[in-house]
Order: structure tokens, then sequence, then C-alpha cells
């Protein structure tokens, strides 16, 4: 990896050395990577992506970085945010858009046109990619409801499309994670509906999500993944664990499937909180709570 010097490999690219992810996530911690590349168009990306597969270096995709946990250590090798990959367009009745298209941003498109079946996005705060990706969901809706198809990239840069059957979408889950393919893009089958019940759909959504959740600090979103026949957040405030804190992370007093940055948190302080969570409930309830947001590094 010492070997490599990707900024003189491709001169003009949006690539940094040792840049701490910190400055790019939700949560406001992570430690360096060896590298960061924004690819502005697809041709740089397959480009960079074929070089790193032929070299072994290890790629880590990253959507808006809103559901994760980056160590303190930071990641090793390449590091690709695709936010620069935005565009939306419309045919009829289904919206594609660019992974880095931030997923609020498609909700409100759809809006626009009178579509409906995208409102249950309209706060989350993560990129289609990533959306894709966890098939993430909220209010009763998510990804694999509306998904028709998404355009990857495999390791070796070549493109290749899957259905949303072959996607094989389940609970936060999808065929992705596991391939080492990049999401493109998506696209998404709508329905036509009376735009100021779209709108009134959308601001009650976003109204519920003010007043339950605590976004006025940096969080990773939703911790853990809801458990059979019960609500994570509720079995952690019944465990008296609102509050609770290690260095800077802290389970939120707001919601308690949260786990907030009160100013100076390091990814180890969020994995310490995650692990007595998880050791607390699993003591009191029985009940194994299995983290949602993905945790990288070390």
């Amino acid at each position: 990896m010492q070997q490599v010097n990707l900024i003189q490999m491709f001169p003009g690219y949006d690539i940094k050395q040792n840049q701490a992810l910190s400055a790019y996530t939700n949560t406001r911690v992570g430690g360096p990577a060896d590298w960061i590349f924004w690819p502005k168009k697809l041709t740089e990306l397959k480009e960079v992506v074929r070089y790193a597969h032929d070299q072994t270096i290890p790629v880590t995709v990253l959507g808006n970085a809103s559901n994760l946990i980056i160590g303190d250590t930071g990641l090793t090798g390449l590091v690709i945010f695709l936010t620069n990959l935005t565009d939306i367009t419309l045919d009829t009745h289904t919206v594609t858009a660019g992974a880095g298209a931030a997923i609020i941003d498609v909700t409100q498109v759809a809006a626009e046109h009178s579509l409906t079946g995208l409102e249950w996005a309209a706060g989350i705060p993560g990129s289609v990619g990533g959306a894709v990706f966890m098939n993430a969901g909220a209010y009763g809706g998510q990804v694999a409801e509306s998904l028709v198809s998404a355009d990857v990239l495999t390791p070796t840069g070549e493109i290749k499309t899957y259905t949303n059957a072959e996607l094989d979408f389940g609970y936060r889950h999808s065929t992705v994670q596991t391939t080492g393919e990049i999401i493109l893009s998506a696209t998404f089958a709508l329905a036509p509906d009376e735009q100021t019940a779209i709108v009134a759909r959308m601001e009650d959504f976003n109204t519920r999500r003010a007043s339950k959740q605590p976004l006025e600090y940096p969080s990773c979103g939703s911790v853990f993944k809801r458990p059979e026949g019960h609500f994570a957040g509720k079995l952690i405030m019944d465990s008296d664990l609102q509050g609770y804190q290690v260095g800077g992370a802290q389970v939120s007093t707001k919601h308690a499937g949260f786990i907030v940055n009160k100013g100076d948190a390091t990814g180890s302080d969020y994995v310490a909180v995650i692990q007595h969570v998880q050791e607390t409930v699993q003591a009191k309830f029985d009940v194994a709570l299995e983290p949602e947001v993905r945790i990288l590094g070390k």
C-alpha cells in the first residue's frame, strides 16, 4: 500500500491522502483513511476501482456516512465518496437517482411531480446508494417496496444491473453487502397521487421524527435492529440506560435507540456504549440486540 501514490497515478482526480474521516461522518468520529476519492464522473470511478482491484488495495464505499461508526485508527486503503454522482431523472412514474444523491432530494423530486411511495424517506439523512445497500426503511416503508432495479460496479470495473428480486432484500439487508460491488444508481417505481396529500405525509413524518429523535446532536441514526417481538429503544429505556455515557458517546435521553456525540466522542466510545447496552439488555431481558449501524475499522 505504501508503494502506491494514487495522487500521482491519477492527476486531476479529487483524491486526498491521510485525511481524518471524522470530517465526513454524521457521528463526527473516525480516524484517517489512507486515501479518499471523490469521483466526478463514472469513468473516473471505473478507472480507479479497476486499478485498486489490480493492486489489491482495499476499497470502502461510503454514502452520506450517516449510519456507520468508523474506528479511531481509521480505514486502510481507498475510501470512496459518491457525493458527486447525484443525477435524478424521471420517466412517467419512475425515478432514477445516482447513488450519491440524498434520498431526501429524491423524495422532494417525487413530491414535486405528484408521485407517491417514498414519503417515508423524507427525513432520512442518507444517500440513495446507502439506502439500497441496507434496504433502509422508516414509518412502515422501505426501499424494497418501490425499487425496480439498481446498477452496480463490480470490483473489476464492469457495470451490471440487479433487479429487485436479485438484490435479495431483507430487514436492513441486500445482496450487495456481501459482493463487494458498488451501487451506482437506483430506479424506483412510484404511483401518482395528489401532491397536497404527499406533502402532508412527508411533513407528518418529519414532525414526528423531530419530536422523537435527537437531531440536535451528531449521531449514527438508529443503532440497533428491531428484535423480533420487541422494540430496541423500549428495551434500552426499560434497562435504565438513557443517559449512559462513555467519553463523549451517550445513549440519548430523548430516544433510547440513538447514541449521540456530546462533543468529543471517539469510535471507541461508541463501541463501548454499544457493548454495554447489548450486555445489559441481554442480562435483563434475555434479548440479543444486533447493531443496525455498520462498524468499520478498529
